[in-house]
């Protein structure tokens, strides 16, 4: 990826201190949406960072969305998302895992994934990984094989890496911090 490409990302990401609580410092990727010729920009540097073809992308609710279609648009694959408990309207299957303050459950429609699919998972930011880790969760029991990882932001100090890497090896951050 083009170095100057990540120099704009990281200078389009605000810092909001205190945010969703106290000592949080949240990384808010929305001014990178301000500037449309950087976002096609990092949706090629997703592409060319794929280590081979995959057969759709799985994007997680709700800022996984803004690039996982740009990405599977390029791609011309299939995108489906990866949403909270009770917003899909047809039949799910879901899963439900621990947070730092509490749990949560993700549900995907049944049927969409074709066996063997190789599906990259995108979302904006990979914290701590749980919610990447149930999204593959909910791909392996639709028979479908974990490809990649995609993210706009790893914050690596909080181990999250380490949660998703049992699915696949392949994780694709943009930026690190």
């Amino acid at each position: 990826m083009d170095p100057l490409i990540e120099t704009r990302l990281r200078s389009a990401i605000r810092d909001i201190p205190d945010f969703p609580k106290p000592g949080i410092m949240f990384k808010d990727i929305t001014p990178v949406f301000l500037d449309a010729k950087l976002c096609d920009e990092l949706a090629d540097a997703f592409i060319e960072k794929l280590p081979g073809p995959i057969d759709a992308i799985c994007a997680i609710e709700s800022r996984g969305f803004f690039f996982g279609i740009m990405i599977a648009n390029k791609l011309k694959i299939p995108l489906f998302p990866v949403r909270k408990a009770g917003k899909l309207p047809s039949k799910t299957i879901s899963y439900s895992y621990n947070l730092e303050y509490g749990s949560a459950t993700l549900e995907m429609h049944t049927g969409i994934i074709k066996p063997g699919w190789r599906v990259m998972i995108h979302d904006d930011l990979l914290a701590t990984g749980g919610t990447a880790a149930a999204a593959a969760e909910l791909i392996k029991a639709e028979n479908g094989k974990v490809a990649a990882f995609s993210f706009l932001v790893e914050l690596s100090f909080l181990g999250g890496r380490n949660k998703i890497q049992p699915y696949s090896n392949t994780i694709l951050p943009l930026t690190t911090f």
